[in-house]
């Protein structure tokens, strides 16, 4: 269970469940905490075992052990396979994720099936190649989508293999096991978000509730508070997209308000599954269209008016206060707001000495203080400030054909000056 961090609509799950008591063997669920996983730090880690440790009393509830170990994921599976007769992984779309399942597909000694469950359209299923933009991958994912909406099976109890003699980090105290993975503290942990699937799900319903029939309007207004907040939780696979879209799609709001967020849940976000799985450069600069490349390149050597260190970056030291806010939110929450994201990323290029090095740092601070970090989401979207997925706009300085966003267009959507002293307040 590396990806889909779950008991709740955890397909792979399902199945396992389904072969161990066909197979009428104990099930145990496995985790292997990666201590030297690039990136991860404390506010990552903390938010990944409170996580864990919800789903542990799940399982427990229904008989399965789960045995957690500070070992790399793919040798933890093949050990543990040595004794079994069967074994199903999920699955994720990153390098080293893939890399850990081939590692551990042509070791293990049982047959072993891999269960995909966090995109709603599996990913080959949608599309056999990279997708240009979200307007090309749109229509094959409306063609498919009704074929995967499909709501979970109730578990059944299987026989008891809590009583199996297997060590396992004790998640009772979250502190020592951080002490004992030694994980990176330079990033605290944030107050702001609590891990878990039954958060994620309070903060599902509260959307649709409260904020869904406002989304298409609100979405890009920072101080309307109209998202989801679901990225972190959809990161770390303690929630379902399938479940999330099955919900919205049943919500009381109009059939409008429902596609646009429905829009971002899984074109949007399966656009980003595509770009990293087709795209194994997706953490270099050379991943980007040959168009935004040349173009980028092109002006390197444009004046800047301004042009900052990766750590007055980091510490919020730039002349902008809508960006000093923006990178405080993130370094304060954990997540910054949607629309900001954009801004923030195009800002890097405007202020770094050449664009490689401006696509290099925004991707650093991205993965170090976002809870979402490290995802294809977050790759995809630091992509999309330097044109990926986008379109050659009217060429100017410095961006040359890659879109610009300014200070102007800010205010335009929203109250800019009261989002600064928000974000002051935190």
């Amino acid at each position: 269970m590396q990806s889909s961090q779950r008991v709740h609509y955890n397909f792979a799950l399902s199945y396992a469940l389904y072969m161990a008591n066909k197979l009428d063997k104990p099930l145990i669920v496995f985790f292997g905490v990666d201590s030297s996983f690039p990136e991860a730090n404390m506010r990552h880690y903390y938010f990944m075992l409170e996580g864990l440790k919800e789903t542990s009393v799940l399982l427990q509830e229904i008989g399965i052990k789960t045995i957690i170990r500070n070992i790399s994921p793919e040798k933890g599976v093949v050990e543990l396979s040595e004794d079994s007769c069967f074994t199903v992984v999920d699955k994720g779309y990153l390098n080293r994720l893939k890399l850990w399942y081939k590692f551990a597909a042509i070791r293990v000694s049982c047959p072993l099936v891999q269960v995909e469950d966090n995109v709603v359209i599996p990913l080959e299923e949608a599309s056999g190649k990279a997708e240009y933009s979200a307007a090309t991958l749109r229509p094959k994912i409306c063609k498919k989508r009704s074929l995967f909406m499909s709501p979970s099976i109730e578990l059944e109890p299987n026989r008891d293999s809590l009583g199996l003699e297997l060590d396992s980090l004790d998640l009772n105290d979250l502190e020592k096991v951080l002490s004992e993975l030694r994980a990176d503290s330079a990033v605290a942990r944030t107050k702001h978000f609590k891990g878990g699937t039954s958060k994620a799900i309070v903060n599902l319903e509260s959307f649709i509730r409260h904020r869904l029939s406002d989304y298409s309007d609100l979405r890009n207004d920072p101080m309307a508070d109209c998202q989801s907040n679901l990225s972190p939780y959809l990161h770390f696979g303690q929630i379902s997209p399938i479940y999330a879209a099955l919900k919205i799609s049943d919500a009381p709001v109009s059939q409008s308000a429902k596609e646009v967020y429905l829009d971002e849940l899984i074109v949007r976000r399966e656009l980003a599954m595509n770009y990293v799985h087709y795209n194994s450069n997706y953490e270099c600069f050379s991943a980007l269209p040959d168009w935004a490349q040349k173009t980028l390149w092109t002006h390197r050597n444009d004046e800047r008016e301004y042009t900052y260190s990766l750590k007055e970056l980091e510490n919020a030291e730039t002349h902008d206060p809508y960006w000093n806010a923006a990178q405080n939110e993130m370094r304060t929450k954990g997540k910054m707001h949607g629309y900001m994201r954009m801004y923030w990323g195009k800002k890097f290029i405007e202020w770094s000495e050449n664009p490689v090095t401006a696509f290099k740092n925004a991707l650093y601070l991205n993965n170090k203080y976002e809870l979402d970090g490290r995802d294809p989401n977050g790759y995809a979207g630091i992509a999309w400030c330097f044109g990926k997925h986008d379109r050659p706009w009217k060429e100017r300085p410095i961006f040359g054909k890659v879109r610009y966003m300014n200070e102007n267009g800010l205010r335009r959507k929203f109250d800019a000056d009261r989002y600064v002293e928000k974000i002051k307040n935190l």
